[in-house]
């Protein structure tokens, strides 16, 4: 979903059911659009915007960040500042994360639910004190932004492609007296790899100190940043909020230490699949569940005895019983690359399940994919997948493919 405006020029052909066309939205530019192209950034529509895709090549800029430091820009994630009396019960009612036992600076992977259990977003929220930071708080618009001291605070970054979605479903169903603000006015950077700490300190001190799903406030020349020790890749790394007229001098300062490369969609892509991290709208939708997708860790101690969230219900009676399918990590035999879409067979040639991320593997030098199918099929330890008429033969295999580095 996407907040441009429409076509200057109307669409005039009716579909075939005589009903009026969906007009196409042009995409948005990021804040650092410009930036990119200096840099030779192949630009590609993603998610209602243009992002680069590349810019020496995927397989390169996959290495890269694998042994060193890369630079991504997802500033089309959305960014939202939530606060207000009690502001933690209001968004357990719609997380099944345990926010109340989160402290200060701390954050949690968690997921948006519907009532029947399925997933409507994958996010990360953190808690914050406004008052406890030592810089300006940096989420601040105007005044009233700012969450008062004794107020419930939290910083939510959702998925770009849904984020409007999302702000919708929170503002429905969180009370009156809670406040939901879009950061729509910030960047968002992630600095990615095992060299991001070195490069980070020298022009942010103080960063090294974080640990993984921590965060932090810090000034950078006179700007309110605020830096998480998080990110997509499995990789050690950070990401980076801070206001969008200070990307392009941050992007240009963070670049300029030599750990440092900009790294495009598609290696993030195939960073992400190594790490055996899903991909809401692929291997994520309002037709999984968190058990199916293999994100009980998402499900908290004392959620899953008290219940309380969007379908809990349905979704604590599958942990119990067990899926009817799941989420399974596959290694291709052979050198071909299965995609998004292809068929799970059974024995008798039936598709009982599919593929909902696929590619190669550049650190494992091998093709990789990520599936749903029944239990019982995957635990026989391999699985037959059918795309385009062919047949290929996959080893199921635990996740990651490649080992997480986080820094705890």
């Amino acid at each position: 979903m996407s907040d441009t405006a429409p076509n200057s020029e109307p669409a005039h052909e009716l579909r075939a059911d005589g009903s009026d066309p969906v007009e196409e939205l042009p995409p948005q530019t990021l804040p650092l659009d410009a930036w990119h192209r200096a840099r030779a950034g192949r630009m590609v529509p993603f998610a209602g915007y243009t992002m680069p895709v590349q810019y020496e090549g995927i397989m390169a800029e996959h290495l890269w960040t694998r042994e060193s430091a890369g630079l991504f820009d997802v500033s089309h994630m959305g960014q939202l500042l939530i606060h207000g009396p009690d502001a933690t019960a209001a968004l357990e009612a719609l997380l099944p994360g345990d926010l109340k036992i989160l402290k200060p600076a701390r954050m949690r992977y968690s997921l948006l639910l519907d009532e029947q259990g399925g997933i409507l977003d994958d996010l990360m929220v953190t808690r914050i004190d406004a008052a406890g930071l030592e810089v300006p708080f940096p989420f601040k618009a105007d005044d009233d932004d700012v969450a008062d001291a004794d107020e419930d605070a939290f910083y939510m970054v959702v998925n770009g492609a849904t984020k409007y979605d999302d702000i919708g479903h929170l503002r429905e169903h969180l009370a009156d007296a809670i406040t939901l603000n879009h950061l729509d006015d910030r960047a968002l950077l992630a600095l990615q790899g095992p060299k991001a700490v070195d490069a980070l300190e020298r022009i942010l001190p103080g960063v090294a100190a974080l640990t993984f799903m921590t965060a932090g406030g810090f000034d950078w020349n006179g700007h309110a940043l605020w830096v998480s020790r998080s990110g997509y890749t499995g990789e050690d790394g950070f990401e980076i909020s801070l206001p969008e007229d200070a990307a392009t001098a941050f992007a240009d300062a963070i670049c300029a230490e030599p750990e440092v490369k900009p790294i495009g969609l598609g290696a993030r892509d195939s960073l992400r699949l190594e790490a055996g991290l899903p991909l809401y709208g692929h291997d994520l939708s309002p037709d999984t569940t968190p058990v199916a997708a293999d994100l009980g860790f998402a499900l908290s101690k004392r959620r899953r005895e008290e219940g309380g969230f969007p379908g809990a219900e349905r979704i604590l009676a599958e942990r119990a019983a067990g899926p009817e399918i799941k989420r399974i990590g596959l290694i291709i035999e052979g050198r071909q690359p299965v995609r998004e879409g292809a068929e799970v067979i059974d024995g008798d040639g039936n598709a009982v399940g599919h593929v909902t991320s696929g590619g190669f593997a550049p650190s494992i030098s091998a093709p990789i994919a990520m599936a749903y199918c029944p239990p019982a099929l995957a635990e026989a330890g391999t699985v037959m997948l059918r795309q385009r008429g062919k047949v290929h033969a996959a080893r199921v295999v635990p996740m990651p493919f490649v080992p997480h580095r986080y820094v705890r």
